[in-house]
């Protein structure tokens, strides 16, 4: 299952209360990465934080990987996860036209 996961900083969170964390974080998804659980990770260009785009078995194990990240454990992140399905639109190529 393909998964685009938010993270969602919590009440209280600064870049100050990140950066103690950062190389630990930064090693958690690279162990994550060689895992094959994460496939892609970008920086978000709207406010501070990441989206990663995952692969899991289910939504129950991405939460577990995820909550394993340092900056989720001292409680200054949550995450959103949202699975995602192939893109069925271009069927709509293909489709006899009433034209």
């Amino acid at each position: 299952m393909r998964l685009l996961c938010l993270d969602i900083p919590l009440p209280g969170s600064s870049p100050e209360k990140y950066e103690p964390h950062l190389l630990d974080e930064v090693r958690h998804g690279w162990q994550l990465y060689k895992s094959g659980f994460m496939r892609d990770i970008y920086f978000r260009q709207d406010r501070l934080g990441v989206a990663i785009i995952a692969e899991s078995d289910s939504i129950e194990a991405a939460k577990l990987a995820l909550a394993d990240f340092p900056l989720a454990k001292v409680g200054v992140i949550d995450w959103e996860i949202i699975p995602l399905g192939p893109f069925v639109g271009w069927e709509a190529l293909f489709a006899a036209s009433d034209a």
